[in-house]
């Protein structure tokens, strides 16, 4: 799209990536090795969000991509990226929401995330090390009753919380065979995922009715921090 800006990162760190070359075949991050590169639009719009879906839909991958409908009152999309190439096509997902925050004045940041295994953009704004979250996720699945429930496109989706840096909050679970990852800024926005929150896929059908905020930096390079 003509005038719209892509920032492109590791899915997994944040950091820079290098496209591929006569090198490599991959896209690679100094720090991370082979990556799927995270492509993250600093504006949203109905037209922005339409590229995003188009690239999705065409792909053989079938990466659903998670958003509250109906919103949350008084909350707006403010965010989209994917991550992969345009060889494979997405394999993850990422939408911002931005709203106020339930138990606190100010304003509060939630991000859904579906993709494939090993990807790394849910465990980048979890605040999780590696690429996914690892051997405690099916620990917590076998000793506690899911933390948080959802629904993903009408199907009954369990969350459990995972351990987080103090300023967010984070539950992941699985749906469409990918995982899904809800986080939310600050901590306490996590009580949202206490609500009947039905979800979406976008990659279905786009609501005319979506409503659109001011664009938010948490998809962009080195901005899932604080």
């Amino acid at each position: 799209m003509m005038g719209v800006g892509v920032a492109v990162s590791c899915p997994r760190c944040g950091g820079e990536v290098r496209a591929p070359n006569l090198t490599h075949a991959d896209w690679r991050c100094d720090g991370c090795g082979p990556v799927d590169p995270l492509h993250a639009f600093e504006h949203i719009s109905p037209e922005v969000l339409a590229v995003v879906r188009s690239r999705a839909v065409s792909s053989d991958r079938l990466v659903p991509m998670w958003c509250p409908w109906p919103l949350l009152a008084n909350w707006t999309v403010t965010g989209v990226g994917w991550a992969g190439d345009e060889r494979t096509g997405p394999r993850a997902t990422a939408l911002v929401l931005s709203g106020p925050a339930p138990l606190a004045d100010g304003p509060a940041d939630m991000v859904l995330v579906a993709e494939e295994p090993g990807v790394g953009v849910g465990s980048r704004l979890a605040g999780i090390v590696g690429p996914d979250p690892g051997l405690a996720f099916p620990d917590a699945v076998v000793s506690s009753h899911a933390d948080a429930k959802v629904k993903a496109a009408g199907h009954p989706t369990p969350l459990w919380a995972i351990a987080s840096p103090d300023d967010r909050s984070a539950y992941v679970g699985e749906a469409k065979g990918m995982w899904l990852y809800a986080v939310t800024w600050p901590a306490s926005a996590g009580y949202l995922l206490a609500e009947d929150i039905l979800l979406h896929d976008l990659t279905d059908s786009i609501p005319t009715e979506l409503v659109f905020g001011a664009p938010s930096r948490r998809l962009r390079p080195g901005a899932s921090e604080g």
